[in-house]
């Protein structure tokens, strides 16, 4: 991790080119309309919680070190009696990013995890919500460079949420693009 007070090279892309490309493409006439990203949210949801509590800790464990910062447990708000799951039982972990973390995370999924996918032919352009947030599913966590396989129990999927201040998918998706998000051709 770099100190905080240098930014990082996701953050100067931002300040120096995809800004300005914005406030052209979309004439912004106030630089706070420009599109940014707000946060990056991680989410491991943990089924088998319920029998394994060890297993909470091993995925927490996995998402400290994607992220370098340490990971909330979620619990279940209400009793499923299908599901065996009570009240207040943990079923996941997550952990929100904001800031230099934020950037610094961005830059490592889009340069060195992302390509890493065994046949990733680009991510899916219509996981935007409506306004201009992405999500993104990734099956396995070996695909991040800091997750060192032969210490990990279980592979275990998790779903990645990119929060943007855009106000439509279109400029959301232009955001991403600037800033590399390897989307799927259409």
């Amino acid at each position: 991790m770099t100190n905080s007070s240098t930014p990082t090279r996701v953050a100067e892309l931002y300040r120096d080119q995809v800004a300005p490309t914005l406030q052209r493409e979309f004439n912004y006439s106030n630089p706070m309309e420009i599109p940014r990203l707000q946060k990056i949210t991680l989410n491991i949801g943990m089924g088998e919680a319920r029998e394994n509590a060890r297993s909470l800790d091993a995925a927490s464990a996995d998402i400290a070190t994607i992220t370098g910062q340490k990971p909330v447990i979620t619990r279940a708000t209400k009793s499923i009696a299908n599901f065996r799951l009570r009240e207040g039982m943990p079923i996941g972990v997550m952990v929100t990013l904001r800031g230099q973390r934020m950037y610094e995370f961005y830059d490592r999924l889009v340069n060195a995890a992302l390509p890493r996918i065994r046949d990733f032919r680009g991510c899916p352009v219509k996981a935007f919500d409506g306004r201009g947030n992405y999500s993104l599913g990734v099956r396995e966590q070996l695909i991040f460079p800091e997750i060192d396989y032969d210490r990990i129990d279980r592979i275990r999927g998790m779903q990645i949420n990119i929060n943007t201040s855009a106000r439509n998918d279109e400029e959301g998706k232009r955001l991403l693009e600037l800033l590399g998000m390897p989307f799927a051709r259409q």
